[in-house]
């Protein structure tokens, strides 16, 4: 199986995960986040590098591309919403001009997978207000 689709049949296993800030146990809780390195483990085994703790606000605060950067670290990029495909990371920025600071992974057919505050993983359509957001497309590396 092709890794983006079976990132895509992970996600779908998180999905009714309730929201937890700072939490990635399916089942138990998650944030947008956690929903990816949780992917990322069950993937590889091992999550890539240590996350600090993190605030609600965090992104505002710092002003720091941490989403962003760190997804440059460990994924593959993807040039652009024409070449997103099934099991790709989307990086949202809530503002112009302020950090990426929330994640979901692309299902296809104008739908992806999140973890949403107030609520718990769930699928999402990808309306314009979330697509005009998008900062970053980035593509989970082959399992070997």
């Amino acid at each position: 199986m092709q890794t983006g689709q079976r990132v895509l049949r992970l996600a779908e296993g998180w999905i009714g995960t309730p929201y937890r800030h700072q939490a990635s146990e399916k089942g138990v809780g998650a944030d947008c986040l956690g929903l990816v390195r949780g992917l990322w483990r069950e993937l590889y085994g091992c999550e890539p590098e240590a996350v600090p703790a993190y605030g609600p606000d965090w992104a505002e605060r710092s002003g720091e591309e941490r989403l962003l950067d760190a997804a440059g670290r460990h994924f593959l990029p993807v040039p652009g919403f024409g070449s997103v495909e099934p099991g790709d990371v989307l990086v949202f920025r809530f503002r112009a001009h302020h950090a990426a600071k929330h994640l979901g992974i692309w299902a296809g057919d104008g739908v992806f997978i999140h973890a949403y505050e107030q609520a718990a993983v769930t699928r999402s359509a990808l309306v314009p207000s979330w697509k005009r957001r998008i900062a970053g497309i980035f593509r989970f590396p082959e399992v070997e």
